[in-house]
C-alpha cells in the first residue's frame, strides 16, 4: 500500500468516525473510543514524547491511524435489507427494534 493510498485511506476512516460519532446507532462504547484519538494528539503522556523533534512526531503518524483504523473495523455494518424474501413474500421490515 503506497502512502497516497494510505492517506485517502486514512480520510475516509476519519470521515466514518465522524458519522459514525453522530449516529444515534453507535454503541456508547465505540463512542468512548473515538474520542480517545483527539484525546491521545493533545495528551502529554505519548509512547514518545513529541519535544523529541521527529521521533515523537513519527510516533503520532503511525499510532493514530492504527487506533482510526482499529475503531472503524470494531463499527457494527448496516444490514441491507432485501426487498423480496426468497419465496416472493414482500418484506415490510428487515430490522427489529426492541423497545
Amino acid at each position: 500500500m503506497t502512502l497516497l493510498t494510505r492517506l485517502l485511506t486514512f480520510r475516509k476512516e476519519l470521515v466514518t468516525l465522524w458519522r459514525a460519532f453522530l449516529a444515534t446507532e453507535t454503541p456508547l462504547h465505540l463512542k468512548a473510543l473515538m474520542l480517545l484519538v483527539p484525546l491521545y494528539l493533545v495528551s502529554p503522556l505519548d509512547l514518545i514524547p513529541d519535544f523529541i523533534p521527529i521521533a515523537g512526531w513519527l510516533d503520532d503518524m503511525i499510532v493514530i491511524p492504527m487506533l482510526v483504523s482499529w475503531i472503524v473495523k470494531m463499527l457494527p455494518q448496516r444490514v441491507p435489507v432485501r426487498a423480496t424474501a426468497p419465496r416472493g413474500d414482500k418484506v415490510i421490515d428487515g430490522t427489529y427494534r426492541r423497545r
